[in-house]
């Protein structure tokens, strides 16, 4: 048997695809969302965060972010 997948913009619509699905009698399960981004990129971000909270890492002026373009 095939799968469909289905991607509600809302909780409205979700609501609706379900009351579809039980009314036809159609079997479905819920999966919570994947992330879309690659979970070792999360945890580089994640990290960053954390290191600037504790005050890690370099601050740089507008003109020195001004000269990386050049």
């Amino acid at each position: 048997m095939e799968a469909i997948t289905i991607h509600p913009k809302d909780k409205e619509q979700t609501i609706v695809i379900e009351a579809f699905l039980n009314a036809l009698k159609v079997p479905f399960e819920r999966s919570k969302d994947k992330s879309p981004y690659n979970p070792d990129f999360v945890k580089k971000i994640l990290q960053g965060d954390q290191d600037r909270k504790e005050g890690k890492g370099k601050k740089f002026t507008i003109e020195e972010l001004n000269d990386l373009w050049k």
